[in-house]
């Protein structure tokens, strides 16, 4: 069966019955290749699959969803594309589970940036699929999570969250809210921050590689 979006996939190293799963959610413009690029350094037991976003922005980059501009240069974003591509990767998922031999209460998202922003909607939304997520330059946007998302069941999730000091596409402060955002939700959350700007430091790599082998 094709699946709901195009994916690169790096099979395990080290094969179980059923194996953990690293979701790779890439950035406005980017495409699957982008996170996938790092697919070797990470750990041998999972799963690593990057999807492609829905949206072509041509020449040859994808988006989750568009981002606006106003007439005073103010951007905001299409938060009802991001909700469909919020609900797109969680049917995703259940897809990637149907297909390959994929621990169903292992899944990690890595999302850079719109990647991120998406990965915090899904797990807030949908917590019973996902273990994990790794938010890398991005921020929580309330408008996007699924009605009722306090109500869900929380408990098990688990977050990394860093930041580059000088983003100069999204400011440190908006990724700042979002540890006190998850800890108002008792939630486990690990939250560092790099003198970079909007990108992923070798040691934030370093960093969120050791929190996945501690929280495995």
């Amino acid at each position: 069966m094709s699946l709901s979006l195009f994916h690169l996939v790096r099979e395990p190293k080290i094969k179980s019955d059923t194996n953990p799963l690293l979701l790779l959610l890439h950035g406005y413009g980017s495409n699957e290749e982008d996170l996938f690029s790092f697919a070797s350094e990470l750990p041998e037991e999972y799963y690593v699959i990057s999807a492609r976003a829905p949206h072509p922005m041509p020449p040859y980059g994808n988006a989750w969803y568009s981002i606006h501009f106003d007439n005073d240069a103010n951007k905001f974003s299409d938060d009802d594309e991001a909700i469909e591509s919020r609900q797109l990767i969680s049917t995703f998922i259940d897809e990637l589970i149907a297909t390959y031999p994929i621990d169903k209460n292992k899944v990690t998202l890595i999302g850079f940036s719109q990647g991120a922003i998406l990965s915090y909607a899904v797990a807030l939304s949908d917590p019973e699929k996902i273990q994990r997520v790794v938010a890398l330059s991005g921020y929580i946007n309330p408008a996007i999570l699924s009605n009722g998302y306090t109500e869900n069941n929380l408990s098990k999730l688990k977050f990394f969250i860093s930041h580059g000091t000088a983003d100069q596409v999204i400011p440190v402060d908006w990724a700042r809210k979002a540890p006190e955002f998850l800890k108002a939700l008792e939630l486990d959350v690990v939250y560092k921050e790099y003198p970079v700007g909007h990108g992923v430091a070798p040691q934030n790599f370093y960093d969120f590689k050791s929190w996945l082998q501690q929280t495995l």
